[in-house]
């Protein structure tokens, strides 16, 4: 395939070629999609949204890509890491930084966990925030910023900038065989489970209650009627009433679809405007809302459509791609602001229906205390770069 680049004089840079990875494998999931676009994005039942190995999740649009990739390649477990992360496996540090080899209860020197011989990394995109004052220009740690006070932090500016980083799936290492206790705690933590079965109807409480407690950031209505969509000129979204539906994923999708669509608006995220019907502005918002539904559904273990009004772009989806992976770079991007914003109220509701039920969130281990610390660190993070795009 050609794109129609502007690289240096010193070749691709590590953005570019992590963005033909991108493209390659998008174009490849739609040109698979447009040969049955009734398949769904993610084959069921495949993969939970992608962390790296502290537990820590992945970013939409760096999530979206692993998850792909994931499905091409076979593995079988939404884990990744760095080399250097792989070869920390095999010693454990002093505070002086002095390395000891890791040995079992009797002494012995553990195996060595390594990446498989001839495996490929795949890229993925680290975003790191510069602080800056407004007045005298210093630069602080973006840990101190985080400790000021609201007041405070209206006297710095805040820049995101995207770094690329390698990381291999647990499945490119020998972790099964030289640390199998490891492997099997990973595989019971990343096990795809489906919102509940409740008889007949398929129910996912934490989205029922945000429809009913009109928890979402625009007003939801379920009407007795065959479309669904998002008003931008009302700030309203409609969808048909779930027994309209062949099923309740189905009708979960296309809830998760529109929702992606209100983030555009002007007052959060400013990605859409009165677009014409058909025309390419449409269009692309169309892949956006089409890839965020369907990594938001992916996320809690649903099955996602293409949307039967969103087929017609197939073919212009893959043109652009073709053209230039800079119309990927803004379309991730904006999948990655969207499924957050998403995300991060679903995840909220299901916390406080957790808390009702009086559910621990502390096992024997400490393990989800760590990583809910840490996925809290990571909503503070996309937090800033939402707002930080809504100032743009």
């Amino acid at each position: 395939m050609t794109y129609k680049k502007n690289f240096n004089t010193d070749g691709p840079s590590a953005e570019d070629r992590a963005l033909d990875r991108f493209a390659e494998l998008m174009i490849e999931k739609i040109n698979h999609l447009q040969g049955d676009w009734e398949k769904p994005w993610f084959t069921e039942g495949s993969m939970k949204w992608p962390k790296n190995l502290s537990g820590r999740d992945y970013n939409g649009m760096n999530a979206l890509m692993l998850m792909f990739h994931a499905e091409k390649q076979g593995y079988k477990l939404p884990v990744y890491c760095t080399f250097d992360r792989v070869t920390s496996l095999n010693y454990q540090k002093d505070k002086q930084g002095n390395r000891t080899p890791l040995k079992d209860e009797n002494g012995e020197p553990l195996p060595q966990v390594s990446v498989q011989k001839g495996e490929k990394s795949f890229p993925v995109f680290i975003t790191t925030f510069t602080v800056v004052d407004k007045d005298t220009k210093a630069k602080i740690k973006y840990d101190d910023y985080k400790q000021l006070s609201e007041e405070e932090k209206q006297q710095y500016a805040v820049y995101p900038k995207m770094q690329v980083y390698s990381v291999f799936n647990v499945d490119q290492t020998n972790m099964k065989e030289a640390r199998p206790k490891l492997y099997a705690k990973l595989e019971k933590e990343n096990q795809l489970v489906k919102p509940e079965l409740n008889g007949e109807d398929f129910s996912f409480p934490a989205v029922d209650m945000l429809i009913e407690e009109n928890g979402w950031v625009c007003p939801i209505q379920l009407q007795h009627q065959d479309t669904a969509y998002y008003s931008l000129a009302k700030d309203m979204i409609v969808v048909p009433e779930k027994t309209q539906f062949v099923d309740g994923e189905s009708f979960y999708g296309i809830l998760f679809h529109e929702m992606t669509h209100s983030t555009g608006a002007e007052s959060r995220l400013n990605r859409i405007k009165s677009a014409v019907f058909g025309s390419n502005e449409y269009a692309r918002e169309e892949l956006v809302a089409e890839l965020g539904s369907a990594l938001v559904a992916q996320r809690y273990g649903i099955s996602k459509h293409v949307k039967e009004e969103s087929a017609a772009y197939l073919k212009f989806w893959l043109d652009e791609l073709k053209k230039s992976p800079d119309f990927i770079k803004t379309t991730l991007l904006d999948v990655k602001w969207a499924s957050a914003m998403i995300t991060q109220c679903v995840d909220g509701i299901r916390e406080k229906i957790e808390a009702k039920a009086d559910i621990g969130d502390v096992d024997n281990d400490g393990v989800v205390d760590e990583v809910g610390h840490e996925e809290k660190q990571v909503r503070e993070e996309v937090g800033e770069e939402i707002h930080w795009r809504r100032g743009r």
